[in-house]
């Protein structure tokens, strides 16, 4: 483990700029239609469960990460071979949401600038900044989360005042009964972003009060899952059902439509820039975990001599996972979640926690007698 301690409100941080992230470009539960404000709750209520999961791992071993502990209860061999199959996960997941940013920039800012380009210069910046290592990213959070919400906030009033807004397109509320919301919920957000959140059982053990991991966790959670529902329902009150199922990013194209007082508009650029912040810290904490993992199984050292490398892998993978963006969708949305989330989220923590609690039961045994 890097020699680091971060603070409370910094993992809060973190977990708010993590989960806000690329979730912000799409729009999530959309299959439910007007009822997807409903389906990214309940994401929310999936994403608390497998952070449970998760918490209770660490609780069996506070002090190790999930590279080390996954030896203590599956055996080195095939401990590290389930740890390097993690890091590889992460690594792929922060080439998809690198080709989210990169597309999304590319659409609405640099239309002629090659796609690698702008992966190329993004993936820069997050690399040199994984490499000064999380107390640095954790105080960058701490900044940045405050000029987020400062823009959120703004974003809100203008567009209350644009007067864009008409609640008549969330109803009728369920319309097409529970189905299609169990299904997209499913599908769709116990997965992405909520699930995602497995990625910070490499960064927890770095909280310096170590009492307040699940309710400092659980609230960023709650406040991610709030927030994002409430901008899909500006995006469906503004945009309707319709034009938010076919719009590529439906923040930006509802930000698009703000108007205030015949001069005021066209502030998708200023609220770009709220966007690939999210983007950023998703990325480098994806790096930053197969960063740290990485080094633990093949005890690197320092760790910092990784980010580079997989740096360039992150890079190339999110040019060559898919010919175009409509193709690298329906992978995200198709194929993803059950080969790989399903997996990597539920599956293998389940069944690492039972292991962990039946080894952990057999020592207290053999201990007290």
């Amino acid at each position: 483990m890097e020699k680091a301690k971060i603070t409370a409100y910094q993992l809060f941080a973190l977990v708010l700029l993590f989960e806000l992230g690329s979730a912000l470009l799409v729009a999530l539960g959309i299959e439910a239609k007007q009822d997807a404000w409903i389906v990214i709750l309940l994401g929310m209520i999936g994403g608390l469960l497998i952070f449970f999961v998760c918490y209770r791992l660490y609780c069996f071993y506070p002090d190790c990460l999930p590279t080390e502990y996954l030896q203590k209860i599956m055996g080195k061999g095939l401990g590290k071979s389930a740890s390097f199959l993690y890091m590889l996960y992460f690594v792929y997941l922060a080439a998809r949401v690198l080709r989210d940013f990169g597309a999304m920039l590319l659409t609405f800012a640099y239309i002629e600038t090659p796609l690698f380009i702008a992966n190329t210069l993004m993936i820069l910046v997050i690399v040199y900044s994984v490499s000064k290592g999380i107390e640095v990213l954790a105080r960058t959070g701490e900044l940045f989360l405050v000029f987020i919400y400062f823009l959120a906030g703004s974003g809100v009033l203008l567009v209350l005042f644009s007067g864009v807004v008409d609640l008549h397109n969330l109803q009728p509320v369920l319309e097409n009964g529970w189905k299609p919301i169990i299904k997209s919920t499913v599908k769709e957000t116990i997965y992405f972003p909520f699930g995602e959140l497995i990625v910070f059982t490499m960064i927890i053990p770095y909280l310096r009060d170590s009492k307040k991991v699940r309710n400092v966790s659980i609230i960023g959670i709650i406040v991610s899952g709030i927030s994002l529902m409430l901008v899909m329902v500006f995006n469906i009150s503004i945009l309707g059902v319709k034009l938010t199922e076919r719009s590529q990013f439906p923040l930006l194209t509802t930000i698009q439509t703000i108007q205030v007082a015949d001069f005021l508009e066209r502030l998708d650029v200023y609220f770009m820039i709220a966007l690939i912040v999210g983007g950023f810290f998703k990325v480098a904490l994806f790096i930053y975990a197969a960063v740290i993992g990485t080094a633990n199984i093949f005890t690197v050292t320092p760790p910092s001599r990784l980010c580079y490398p997989i740096g360039l892998v992150v890079l190339l993978l999110s040019m060559t996972m898919a010919s175009n963006f409509p193709e690298h969708l329906k992978e995200g949305i198709s194929i993803v979640p059950f080969l790989l989330h399903l997996p990597f989220q539920i599956i293998f923590p389940v069944l690492l926690l039972g292991m962990a609690y039946l080894k952990n039961r057999k020592h207290k045994k053999q201990g007290t007698g």
